[in-house]
């Protein structure tokens, strides 16, 4: 009871933070291209963001969980932001929209990220995102008495370096912001969660490679894509 109100304390903190870093973007940088954007978008395009982002995060996490053999609903964040991805593009081709429009939730999604990461770390064995064993100095035990790579926050951390990449770019390139920095953090992510996932106890699905694995290879490729259509 006591990890899990953890866990919650942190989740709230995390959208906290992401709320109120989004605030302070929008006020000290980014308010006429957010004037600029909500123009192009609208009510419909949020509660596509929104839909897309819950499905993905319940619908990949519990898929996970089973794969894994763990019979129970689950979620996952990169659920979420593969979900969200989808149905946003989705949304933007059908409305004829080119431009990008994820750049808005790039600082916002790092800090709420790194902070919810800690929680996850907190929540111990029961939150299912613990790592592989380790014989490594910092190794972690959550409770078997089995030392355990941190994963959690691996990625804390990784988030935070990508965080402040990503106020650098908008300090002194804040046109490449707008224009490419969504597609940027969604490579950074991807690409260094697609390495912490060979450190979690997650089934296979082909080869090596486990669901999360391949949604990363996905992501990937969708920013690679998006990238170059930028340079185009």
């Amino acid at each position: 009871m006591v990890i899990n109100s953890t866990h919650l304390v942190f989740d709230l903190l995390a959208w906290l933070g992401g709320m109120v870093s989004g605030v302070l973007v929008y006020r000290l940088r980014l308010r006429q291209p957010v004037t600029t954007l909500a123009s192009t978008t609208g009510l419909p395009y949020f509660l596509s963001l929104l839909a897309g982002g819950i499905l993905g995060a319940w619908l990949l996490g519990s898929l996970n969980l089973y794969l894994s053999d763990i019979p129970k609903a689950g979620r996952s964040i990169l659920g979420a932001v593969a979900g969200a991805v989808f149905t946003v593009e989705l949304y933007k081709w059908r409305h004829g929209i080119r431009q990008s429009t994820g750049w808005l939730f790039v600082i916002p999604l790092c800090v709420t990220m790194a902070v919810g990461r800690i929680g996850c770390y907190l929540a111990g064995l029961d939150d299912f995102t613990y790592g592989t064993p380790s014989a490594l100095p910092w190794a972690v035990d959550f409770g078997d008495g089995v030392l355990r790579h941190p994963v959690q926050l691996y990625e804390s951390l990784s988030l935070l370096v990508m965080l402040a990449g990503m106020i650098w770019l908008l300090r002194y390139r804040p046109a490449q912001f707008v224009t490419r920095g969504f597609y940027l953090w969604i490579l950074l992510y991807a690409g260094q969660r697609f390495v912490w996932e060979f450190f979690k106890p997650y089934s296979t699905v082909i080869v090596y490679l486990n669901l999360f694995h391949l949604i990363c290879l996905g992501l990937i490729l969708y920013s690679i894509l998006m990238l170059k259509r930028k340079d185009g």
